[in-house]
C-alpha cells in the first residue's frame, strides 16, 4: 500500500493528513507557533503516528498555506487556492465555490465539474473577515472565541459595526460596551460586520451552488450562517473543514505516483 501526505502550513495553526489509495488515513492539527518548520515536521510526525506509519512509508509530501516553503522535505509545494479546490472538490463533488477564511486572510474559489480553479479573489491586505479579526473582538468583548458564533447566533437583534478595519471596529465595540449595548448583540453585529465584508469580496467571481466554507473560521457558525444569508445561499461546512487545504495536497501528492 502506497501513502502520501499533505501538509498545509498556515499563519496560525499547521494540519497534516495522511491518504492511501482509497482516501484519508489519519489527520493531525497544531499550531504553527515561532517556529513553523518544526510545527510542520511535529504535525506531519503526529498524523504518521496515528496512522501508524513511519517517514519511509510516505512516497510524496506536498506542502500548501502561507508557510508552504518552509514544510520540511517536501517534494512539491503548491498554493493553497488550488489546494483548496482540490480538497472541497474531492469532500463534496458538488462544490462550485469555496470560501477559505483563515487567520490572515479569507479567499474566494470558483470552481468547475472537475475541481479546477475557473476564478479567485482574496483579502489578505487586511485583518478584516479574518479568524485574526475574530480573535481581537472576543478579546475586547472578553468571550472565549469558542462559544464565539453561538452567542452571535442567540441576539435579538445586531449591534451596527460600520467599521471594516479591525482597529477602528474594536474602538466601535469599545463604544457600543461603554452605551451599554448587550454583549450578544454587539457579537451578532461583529459576525454579520465579517459576512458583509466576505459577500463583497466575493462579488468578484461567481458564486454558485454548492458553497463550501474551509478554515478555522468555518468552526464558527455565526459566520456561517450570516454569510449564507448574504450571498442568499446556503453553505455547507464539513467536519475536514480545517484539513481541506492538506487533503488537497496529499491529493496532488498521490497523483505525482
Amino acid at each position: 500500500m502506497a501513502y502520501y501526505a499533505g501538509v498545509d502550513l498556515g499563519s496560525i495553526t499547521v494540519k497534516a493528513v495522511i491518504m492511501d489509495e482509497e482516501g484519508l488515513v489519519a489527520s493531525a492539527l497544531d499550531f504553527a507557533g515561532y517556529n513553523s518548520a518544526r510545527a510542520a515536521e511535529q504535525a506531519l510526525g503526529e498524523a504518521l503516528r496515528r496512522a501508524g506509519l513511519r517517514r519511509e512509508d510516505v512516497s510524496r509530501l506536498v506542502g500548501t498555506g502561507y508557510g508552504r516553503n518552509r514544510v520540511p522535505g517536501a517534494d512539491k509545494q503548491v498554493t493553497e487556492i488550488t489546494c483548496h479546490a482540490r480538497g472541497a472538490h474531492w469532500l463534496l463533488p458538488a462544490t462550485r465555490t469555496v470560501i477559505d477564511i483563515g487567520g490572515q486572510d479569507s479567499k474566494g474559489i470558483a470552481l468547475d465539474e472537475r475541481g479546477r480553479v475557473v476564478n479567485f479573489v482574496m483579502n489578505d491586505k487586511c485583518a478584516a473577515g479574518t479568524g485574526r479579526f475574530l480573535e481581537v473582538m472576543a478579546h475586547a468583548l472578553e468571550v472565549d472565541l469558542e462559544s464565539f458564533g453561538d452567542l452571535a447566533l442567540q441576539a435579538p437583534r445586531r449591534a451596527q459595526i460600520s467599521s471594516t478595519c479591525t482597529v477602528f471596529a474594536e474602538s466601535e465595540v469599545i463604544s457600543l460596551i461603554a452605551a451599554g449595548v448587550p454583549r450578544e448583540e454587539i457579537i451578532a453585529g461583529i459576525h454579520q460586520a465579517i459576512a458583509a465584508r466576505i459577500a463583497s469580496m466575493m462579488q468578484k467571481i461567481p458564486v454558485q451552488d454548492v458553497v463550501m466554507i474551509t478554515g478555522g473560521v468555518a468552526r464558527n457558525v455565526g459566520v456561517a450562517h450570516m454569510l449564507g444569508e448574504r450571498l442568499s445561499r446556503e453553505t455547507v461546512v464539513l467536519p475536514e473543514a480545517q484539513l481541506t487545504g492538506a487533503i488537497g495536497a496529499a491529493l496532488i501528492a498521490r497523483e505525482m505516483g
